[in-house]
């Protein structure tokens, strides 16, 4: 869908967003859309489903850019260090997945996931990544984990429920859904481990060189964006985005973004911390999806968030 345009401001320039999946965790990007950000800033967005989130990277081209999980650019950049592909935005600074479990365990440790029946996400390689990660961080090995046959995560949650499973690891809002009908209850908030970067977005360096006002202006938009929902509660915040997610009840979709702010899962800033990154890289070091410790600025150009920063000011101008 495209955003529709004003009669006034600066010279329209249009571009292509590639979305590579819907999720209540992406709602910054959606909540620019609904908020019309990129089209105050003279941004004619036209937002195109990836067919392949793996390969979306691949998809970027001469009015292009994307948003999705750097660990597609680590994967990228190790198999090939001249790789031109560049995140220049940070929306998602923290891990939003969650360890799901049939009966309480307040005092949970990554070893209680040992000797258990344990489905891990099937959809996307970065939650095993990154849990594998915290598993190994604790002083357990994750191969101990036994992992179940793999499904989707709406299926994972079927067999939670009928006691197929003892433990699953999902995104909202199906830890919502099961928490509201007692069928689940959250061992473990991945947020809280604290930056790991999870969603940003890329182009190419070649489309930051030829066009530097354009992703400025993206830019700036999702830094108002972010100040925005930081200003604002769950409830705002849901009903702006409602329409994105038409299957799914409202108050539903406000609890899950009352969550997700509580856990620092959205930034309230596009710069991505350097910590948050070297988390995330380590992690797929340890897992042996990437080869080599890859710099942060060999897939990484902020300095254009780091330019609206500066330029907006701290607090951000966060509108009504």
């Amino acid at each position: 869908m495209r955003t529709p345009l004003f009669a006034h401001g600066p010279a329209i320039v249009r571009i292509t967003l590639i979305e590579n999946f819907r999720a209540v965790f992406y709602t910054p990007f959606y909540a620019a859309l609904s908020r019309h950000a990129y089209e105050a800033e003279g941004l004619d967005v036209e937002i195109r489903m990836s067919p392949d989130p793996s390969k979306t990277l691949q998809q970027l081209g001469a009015d292009a850019v994307s948003w999705g999980g750097p660990m597609r650019l680590l994967f990228n950049h190790d198999r090939d260090p001249n790789s031109q592909a560049v995140a220049f935005c940070e929306a998602i600074g923290r891990d939003p997945f969650y360890v799901m479990g049939r009966v309480p365990n307040a005092g949970y440790h990554p070893r209680d996931l040992i000797g258990r029946r344990v489905a891990v996400v099937s959809e996307v390689p970065t939650p095993w990544i990154c849990l594998q990660q915290d598993v190994r961080l604790a002083g357990e090995d994750p191969a101990r984990i036994e992992l179940a046959a793999s499904g989707t995560m709406a299926e994972n949650a079927a067999r939670l429920r009928s006691g197929e499973l003892d433990v699953i690891q999902v995104f909202e809002p199906y830890a919502r859904q099961l928490l509201d009908d007692g069928a689940g209850h959250i061992w473990y908030a991945a947020a809280t481990r604290g930056p790991s970067t999870y969603t940003t977005l890329n182009t190419t360096r070649g489309f930051i060189e030829r066009h530097p006002d354009t992703v400025l202006r993206m830019t700036r938009a999702m830094f108002r964006t972010l100040q925005w929902m930081d200003a604002n509660d769950g409830a705002t915040v849901a009903k702006t985005v409602a329409g994105w997610f038409p299957d799914l009840p409202e108050a539903t979709l406000a609890a899950c973004c009352t969550d997700y702010k509580a856990r620092g899962v959205w930034n309230s800033s596009p710069v991505m911390k350097r910590e948050g990154f070297d988390w995330l890289r380590d992690a797929m070091q340890a897992s042996g999806d990437i080869g080599r410790r890859i710099p942060f600025e060999e897939c990484v150009d902020m300095r254009y968030a780091q330019q609206v920063v500066a330029e907006e000011g701290a607090a951000g101008k966060p509108s009504s």
